[in-house]
């Protein structure tokens, strides 16, 4: 039976997660793969998520760079990522067709756009951490921070004091920056970095080098922050025998 949100006339919320616009990134794709690999899995949030939300994944936004094995740039040499406002169907094809799309969803009154999130690797800072948009609107601001700071309990490797918003000019072109500007206030926008090499832990210990396996657990942890996000948690099918605590 189709989730009720999949239902004709039914109102969608819909979270967008992008991936991969700096071909040389390569942890945003373990990462992306994370959230993929929970969301089509048979986990009982993850049931309760499709159940609740729609969500649309471009994996690889700069498929040519990473063919090439650039580090930065597409096969023509531009910084995709500086290109959001104003995306050429020729020289841009996969952010114009992302652009289009989520326009075309904007424009749609049954379906509320709600998360932008762009999935970068970042070569100098530890953990995770996320860019968010900077607002007049006080509450605004407040309600933007929620999501990172939820995460920030789900994941050992996420850092809310590494979590920072700007509006500097260099970034106006990014897709956080672009679609912040685009949406209205009820979407969020972000730019979810992860380090190219590790992350520290609360306390003392010593920097852990990020694995594979440790990218894709971000992921997973990002998939289901949604399910604290929305107050979901009530409807999460529970194993009858009490099951042994893990993180």
């Amino acid at each position: 039976s189709a989730a009720a949100n999949l239902r004709p006339g039914a109102e969608q919320k819909v979270v967008f997660v992008t991936a991969r616009v700096h071909p040389g990134e390569t942890p945003s794709s373990f990462v992306c793969q994370g959230i993929i690999d929970f969301l089509v899995s048979q986990h009982p949030i993850a049931k309760v998520l499709r159940d609740h939300l729609v969500f649309k994944i471009a994996p690889m936004l700069n498929p040519d760079g990473v063919y090439l094995g650039n580090y930065r740039c597409s096969l023509m040499g531009f910084d995709l990522n500086r290109h959001w406002a104003n995306p050429s169907p020729w020289a841009h094809p996969t952010l114009h067709g992302v652009k289009q799309l989520i326009i075309e969803m904007y424009n749609n009154p049954k379906i509320n756009l709600e998360f932008y999130i762009d999935i970068h690797a970042h070569s100098t800072m530890m953990n995770g951490f996320m860019y968010g948009n900077i607002f007049e609107d006080e509450e605004r601001f407040q309600r933007q921070a929620v999501f990172p700071k939820l995460l920030c309990q789900n994941a050992e490797d996420f850092s809310y004091s590494s979590t920072s918003f700007n509006r500097d000019a260099v970034k106006a072109g990014t897709g956080r920056r672009f679609l912040g500007g685009l949406l209205n206030d009820t979407s969020y926008c972000y730019t979810l970095e992860v380090s190219f090499y590790s992350y520290i832990l609360d306390g003392p210990t010593p920097a852990v080098p990020y694995t594979e396996e440790a990218y894709m657990k971000l992921g997973r942890n990002v998939a289901r922050t949604f399910l604290d996000y929305y107050r979901l948690n009530s409807l999460v099918e529970r194993p009858l025998s009490p099951a042994p605590k893990t993180r």
